[in-house]
């Protein structure tokens, strides 16, 4: 590593792991002069593993995900239906045959003007996601959180 001792000439480290792998990439930086608490240890999507939460040397530690309660009811709903925990395929999917039936029915299941209303609204809330439209590609936005003293915090 080219930086082991002293100052740091970046702020910011992404880290595209996950769970374990994640932990160990985040402890090595720790012997590197690397802190998360001088420099922003930012993650992909963890799905509010609740490991994060314990590991307080990593924290804070900050990823972007879906809406932690609307995904909460979703589990909730998914378990008590099919007696399992959802994939995160499942979630996705659940919203997009949402947001599909939902332009269909504006539209009196005309789906040849499904388009029409894709390009004369900007973005659809559904249960979980919140969908966007931006030349002409459906993409979905999401939350900010941290990881910090032991808590998930939503930054926005």
């Amino acid at each position: 590593m080219k930086y082991t001792l002293g100052e740091v000439d970046f702020d910011s480290v992404i880290i595209a792991d996950f769970e374990e792998s994640l932990k160990s990439v985040t402890t090595s930086l720790l012997y590197s002069d690397i802190s998360p608490t001088e420099k922003y240890f930012i993650t992909l999507n963890q799905w509010f593993d609740k490991s994060l939460i314990q590991e307080k040397d990593i924290q804070p530690i900050y990823y972007p995900s879906i809406n932690k309660n609307n995904f909460e009811k979703y589990k909730l709903r998914y378990q008590l239906e099919f007696n399992e925990e959802p994939n995160h395929l499942s979630l996705l999917s659940y919203d997009l045959v949402g947001l599909v039936y939902y332009l269909a029915y504006q539209n009196n299941f005309k789906f040849n003007d499904v388009k029409k209303l894709l390009k004369k609204k900007k973005s659809f809330k559904r249960k979980i996601v919140i969908f966007y439209i931006k030349n002409n590609e459906i993409n979905h936005r999401l939350n900010f959180y941290k990881v910090e003293n032991k808590k998930l915090i939503e930054i926005f």
